[in-house]
């Protein structure tokens, strides 16, 4: 595609349906050859625009964009964004009746759609439509599913393959954020693309912060590192169904508002917890790996490993999930010795168990790492960092290395005269001269060296014995219950006198710049973003989506600074589309004059009320307006409110009764004028609509 093709077609629609004014990365080119028709590969971390590489192009297309997507709960939310964005698509799956999938196959028959998302297991019934007169792209997301190689193989994605067969002059874009070379080569075989263009972007993340700590007291340190972030969502990620249960109830009983999510709920129950975090009603969720796949709610501001992960890819994709906005984001990793053993467990006997536990091999490697976290995260996707990334607890709190000479001593001369057939656990006991019943009972006190590191704390001997078998100086035999097991590298330190150097271990020490909480609650009221972001939750409880979708954090970030007073200059902050500027650009710029002290205190009329205005006086309904103007009814009702207050000629008791105005003022009175509409919807019982307390309140303030 020429350049000036790309000026006069690209740039347009970037910014009008996505609110940007360039592209980032790799976007350009990757769209522009899915527009040239060729088959891509594309290798994007989570928060790298992967979407728009299918979406934007879908817009310029004929026809619509076939989406594959892995799981059903997930697409409501893709599709709401792409709504919200003002642009047409729809899901096809196995929830919806009979008749609700005809319309979306007769949708797409007549063009009225621009993305359809659909599951593998759905495809059967879009037959007549998987014809190239229809189908003008298809995407693939999460596309590392269809290999077994992959960290999260699926197996109804191995059918996909036939797409190609059957849409041969069509472009297929498959994406995916974590794939190392052999589940790269595995995707482009099985979907029949092997001569597509790859992307790989580099997997860099720098807005997240990584961090790894012993999992001593879990959940009491998650409960300080949640209670110094009160406004931030984040997920925290549990081995077990059972684990995301205990430990969502403890953060319950310590005042904060969490959920447990995991495949043993039912999908209603599922739904809801996803819908809840979704909306902001939730600010914490604890689930199972299965949580957060797709979703694309940009303010998850940290995600905590309860547990340590199988393999890096997880840990990466996972990691992903928070941060999505460019903004400061924190990855916490609880790494322990069980957990080390339990994945393991997880793996012998599996298809592939040599490849699972030489990936669990390179997750405990990183987890027990003293050098830049980071770089050993990229170069496990072959991606090579030349400096330390300064961002990780490695890089911002290096260890001191010691003559561990004497320690690893004491540790292998117990070892051997146990004559190697205990573990971790019972060789730390005898070491500290525990007196427990197991110790007694079986004499363990009478061995030489029984009491000989009391000085040493346990968890200071745990981490000292894991770094003796990280550098080989012994070693753990699995199939023996877990022993430990000396090596030939264990006599020269034992007989030789071989130097041992161990890092000593971390005190975890909480950041003292995130402490004072206290202060920043007392100064949220004049605190613009947090004006801006009580806004955005009123919208979005109104129009029913998540308030991500309205506008993410870094787009509100960027409103607090430049502070826009009309809408062109709001037209200019990165994230607001035209569409988005007609539906909410009036309600922001109000919020930004009022926080500035302005004397316009009502939002100014714009073209999108005066456009409603029109088609009101010329009889149309609210439902007829909707569906004219592409824009939710609530958005209308808001529009006839505005427009009522500024003293146009609006008959506002066809749309509220007079019964419904008093009791709004009554409860106006009660609740003190609180601010926002919230107070009102849950004095109501969520009886009374959004859109009606605001039709109320114009009629109450008009008359005040």
């Amino acid at each position: 595609m020429a350049g000036t093709q790309l000026q006069d077609q690209l740039i347009p629609t970037l910014k009008k349906y996505f609110g940007y004014d360039s592209f980032r990365g790799q976007q350009q080119v990757i769209i522009e050859t899915v527009l040239n028709k060729n088959n891509c590969l594309v290798i994007m971390p989570t928060g790298g625009g992967k979407s728009i590489c299918f979406q934007l192009p879908a817009l310029l297309f004929k026809g619509v964009t076939l989406v594959i997507s892995p799981l059903i709960a997930l697409m409501k939310d893709q599709v709401d964004g792409l709504n919200a964005n003002g642009i047409k698509a729809a899901y096809f799956n196995s929830s919806q009746t009979p008749e609700e999938q005809q319309l979306i196959i007769d949708q797409v028959a007549d063009a009225k759609l621009k993305l359809l998302y659909v599951a593998p297991e759905s495809l059967p019934g879009l037959e007549n439509i998987l014809k190239e007169n229809y189908i003008s792209c298809v995407a693939i997301d999460e596309a590392h599913c269809i290999s077994s190689w992959g960290h999260d193989f699926r197996p109804s994605y191995q059918q996909l393959g036939f797409l190609k067969k059957q849409l041969p002059n069509t472009p297929v874009i498959a994406l995916t954020a974590t794939a190392d070379k052999a589940t790269r080569q595995d995707i482009l075989d099985q979907l029949n693309i092997s001569n597509a263009h790859s992307f790989i972007s580099s997997f860099d993340r720098k807005n997240i912060e990584i961090e790894v700590r012993p999992a001593d007291k879990r959940a009491q340190q998650i409960i300080r590192f949640i209670k110094k972030r009160p406004q931030e969502a984040g997920i925290i990620y549990c081995l077990s169904r059972k684990s995301t249960e205990q430990l969502a109830e403890t953060l319950q009983n310590n005042g904060i508002n969490t959920r447990a999510y995991h495949a043993g709920l039912g999908f209603e129950e599922r739904s809801k917890v996803q819908e809840d975090y979704l909306f902001d009603k939730v600010q914490v969720v604890c689930a199972t790996v299965a949580f957060g796949m797709g979703i694309d709610k940009s303010n998850v501001r940290w995600v905590i490993h309860y547990n340590m992960p199988k393999n890096l890819e997880g840990y990466y994709q996972e990691i992903g999930r928070s941060g999505r906005d460019g903004l400061k984001a924190h990855a916490l990793l609880f790494h322990s010795y069980a957990d080390v053993l339990q994945l393991r467990k997880f793996a012998e006997g599996s298809g592939n168990e040599e490849v699972q536990l030489a990936k669990l091999e390179r997750m405990k490697q990183f987890s027990e790492a003293t050098s830049c976290r980071r770089k050993i995260l990229l170069s496990y996707f072959g991606e090579l960092l030349a400096e330390n990334c300064g961002n990780c607890d490695v890089c911002k709190n290096p260890p001191k290395f010691i003559d561990g000479t004497i320690i690893a001593q004491k540790i292998l001369s117990t070892i051997a005269r146990l004559n190697e057939s205990e573990g971790v656990g019972t060789i730390i006991d005898i070491l500290r001269g525990a007196q427990n019943a197991t110790i007694l009972e079986r004499q363990l006190n009478q061995v030489k060296t029984y009491g000989i590191g009391s000085d040493i704390g346990w968890r200071d001997w745990q981490h000292y014995c894991i770094q003796l078998i990280n550098q080989g100086l012994c070693e753990i035999a699995f199939h023996e219950n877990n022993t430990l097991k000396l090596t030939d590298l264990s006599k020269k330190v034992l007989f030789e006198n071989q130097q041992v150097w161990l890092t000593k271990p971390v005190i975890i020490k909480e950041s003292v710049k995130e402490a004072p909480v206290k202060k920043a609650k007392t100064t949220n009221v004049n605190n613009l973003f947090e004006r801006l972001r009580k806004l955005r939750y009123e919208i979005s409880l109104e129009e029913n989506i998540p308030a991500y979708l309205i506008f993410n954090d870094a787009t509100l970030k960027e409103m607090e600074q430049v502070r826009p007073m009309s809408e062109t200059e709001l037209l200019n902050v990165s994230g607001v589309g035209q569409h988005k500027m007609e539906i909410y650009g009036d309600r922001f710029i109000a919020e930004i004059l009022d926080f500035m002290g302005s004397k316009i205190k009502k939002p100014r009329k714009t073209d999108t009320h005066l456009k409603t205005f029109e088609l009101y006086k010329s009889g149309m309904s609210i439902e007829e307006i909707s569906t004219k103007r592409k824009l939710k009814t609530t958005t209308i009702y808001s529009h006839i409110a505005k427009l009522y207050s500024d003293g146009k000629d609006i008959n506002i008791y066809d749309f509220i009764t007079k019964n419904e105005v008093a009791a709004v003022q009554k409860a106006k009175e009660k609740l003190n004028d609180p601010s926002g509409l919230k107070p009102y919807y849950e004095y109501f019982e969520e009886q009374l609509d959004y859109f009606k307390i605001r039709l109320a309140l114009s009629v109450v303030d008009k008359a005040s």
